[in-house]
Order: C-alpha cells, then sequence, then structure tokens
C-alpha cells in the first residue's frame, strides 16, 4: 500500500510586492469574503493484485464499489470485468473463508478468479434440502460457498466449492442474488431431475503444487497490521473506517451462521447489517420492523429475528 504526502499550504497571494520591487502600498481595501479553503487532499489507496491462477502482479486504485474493483482488475490484466468470479484476500487458493466482501484490509493482496471450464451435472432432489450454501460477488455471479457433507449435492463428485451457477435447467441466474438463487432451489420439485450449468474458478496445474510446497505467493498469509479497512458500499464513495470489534466480529458470525441454517446463504456483510441493527432495536418487534422497512425483499421469518437479536443483544445466553 502506498499513500500519498498531502499537499502543503500554499504561501497567501497578493502581498505588497507582488507587482513591483519597493512597490508602495496603496489604501487598504474594504475587507472581502474569505477565500474558500483547498480541499484536503485524500490518501491515495493503493491495492496489490493476481490472477488467481497466475500473473505478474498489478496495482489499483481509485474503486468505491466491487463493480468498480472488478473493473479495475479487468483493466490491469487485459480481461472483461465478466470474466471475474470472486475475490480472495492474501491467498490464491478458493478458500471460503477468505472472500473479499464489504470491506479490504489496508494490507489486503487481492486474488482474482475468473472463469474457467463449464460443466453441466443432472441432480434428482431426494430431500427438501440439497446441502448448498449459495453466497454471491456482488456483481451479478452467484457461487458455491459450502458443501454439507452426506447431502445430494456432497455425492456428486463433479459439483466443487467456488463453482458459479450459470443456469438451472437452461434458465440463465447471471444477475440474480444469492439469496434468490437459494429461494429457486428450494423451490424445485422432489424427485424430479434438474440440470445444473457451473463454471469453475480457472486453475494453473503448473502453479500448485509449487505454491502448495515450496512457498507462499506474494501476499498469502499476511496479516494486516492495523484495523483500517476500506468500506466499499453500493451508492456512494467508499469509506476508510476502523474494523469491528472482536464482540461485533462475533456477533457478526453468529448471524451468518443463522442465515446459512435459515435461507442456504451466507453474507457476511449482510450479518454485519443485521448486526448494526439489532443492537439499534431495544426489541424482537422493533428488529422486525427495521429489517422489513430495509430487507424485505428476504421476507426473513420471524423466529429467525429473534434469533438474530438474542444473538447480538444476549450472546452468553446461547448454548453454542
Amino acid at each position: 500500500m502506498q499513500r500519498a504526502g498531502r499537499h502543503g499550504r500554499q504561501p497567501p497571494e497578493g502581498g505588497p510586492m507582488e507587482n513591483g520591487v519597493g512597490q508602495e502600498p496603496g489604501p487598504p481595501e474594504p475587507p472581502g469574503p474569505a477565500a474558500p479553503r483547498a480541499p484536503r487532499a485524500r490518501p491515495r489507496l493503493v491495492f496489490h493484485t493476481q490472477l488467481a491462477h497466475g500473473s505478474p502482479t498489478g496495482r489499483i486504485e481509485g474503486f468505491t464499489n466491487v463493480k468498480e474493483l472488478y473493473a479495475k482488475i479487468a483493466e490491469v490484466f487485459d480481461i472483461s470485468p465478466t470474466e471475474i468470479l470472486f475475490c480472495t484476500l492474501n491467498t490464491h487458493k478458493v478458500d471460503m473463508q477468505k472472500l473479499l466482501g464489504g470491506q479490504i484490509g489496508l494490507e489486503d493482496f487481492i486474488f482474482a478468479h475468473v472463469r474457467g471450464e463449464t460443466k453441466e451435472v443432472e441432480v434428482t432432489k431426494t430431500e427438501d434440502a440439497l446441502g448448498l450454501t449459495i453466497t454471491d460477488n456482488g456483481a451479478g455471479y452467484a457461487f458455491i460457498k459450502r458443501i454439507k457433507e452426506g447431502s445430494i449435492i456432497n455425492r456428486l463428485q463433479t459439483v466443487c466449492v467456488g463453482d458459479s451457477i450459470e443456469a438451472i435447467n437452461d434458465h440463465t441466474i447471471v444477475g440474480c442474488r444469492h439469496y434468490e438463487v437459494a429461494r429457486m432451489l428450494r423451490e424445485l420439485p422432489r424427485a424430479q431431475p434438474f440440470t445444473l450449468r457451473l463454471v469453475q474458478p480457472k486453475k494453473a496445474f503448473d502453479m500448485i503444487g509449487q505454491r502448495t510446497r515450496t512457498g507462499k505467493s506474494p501476499g498469502e498469509g499476511r496479516v494486516a497490521s492495523g484495523k483500517e479497512t476500506l468500506r466499499l458500499r453500493t451508492q456512494g464513495p467508499a469509506v476508510l473506517e476502523e474494523g469491528p470489534s472482536a464482540s461485533e466480529e462475533e456477533a457478526a458470525r453468529r448471524v451468518d451462521d443463522l442465515l446459512e441454517s435459515y435461507m442456504g446463504i451466507r453474507d457476511s456483510e449482510l450479518a454485519s447489517t443485521m448486526v448494526e441493527a439489532a443492537k439499534g432495536s431495544p426489541s424482537v418487534a422493533q428488529l422486525a420492523q427495521g429489517l422489513d422497512s430495509v430487507l424485505g425483499e428476504f421476507a426473513f421469518p420471524q423466529e429467525f429475528v429473534a434469533e438474530v437479536w438474542a444473538a447480538v443483544c444476549h450472546p452468553k445466553g446461547d448454548k453454542e
């Protein structure tokens, strides 16, 4: 990360010596409106990035949201932004615990995972739950974040964590949010086969052995030196802020686990938003009302809202 220095203050203009040496000052002029101060220069936030399957290291800056971030990465590596499935922080591996969400530490190294092979898998829904947890990249692609052991999907060796779901029964779901995809999969009838079209992240076989046996790629395993993070927003500029406290991180983890158990999705940013809402709600009813006003499309069940409120406001009562 590099920071640009702040511009120094310029000396005042228009003094007695400005237009000639030894010039006699004229009569004092009446005071006018004060000149506006020049805005402070914002620090340049520069991040390092690589393609996860192998590439030179690039430098990116000046992005506000995930779509702009993908565009910057695509520009550096001369690819289309639609080639990027998701990004991980500080590891080139398909590690769902290191997914880039709405916050990036100032020392984080960004690895972009791009489209690899496309595959189609036929699935028969013999149970209500397929055993999938879905997330999305914030730019139109939903992908598999977790596969439950012993589940229907777990028995299909061709389906892997990190695979992007491109279509269900030839119906494209590109552009859908993760909760919409999870809902579509839940609503599929039992005992009727359906087809998933999946796109797996590109792999470089000559790099797998090298990186796992001899050493780490640039940025791998790096721990940020401070708590400051760049928070990306859907609307408005990105904000540099302090990272969440340990208790807030634990509360967000609990809520993220609840999202997975109730809805089959994981979304750390959504979980953090719900934690903030719960902290400002003195009761379950008020939390439900607040969530409905800003996140009504999720249609959270009442028992789920109650568990969220308990997880945030009364964590010691949880036996886990």
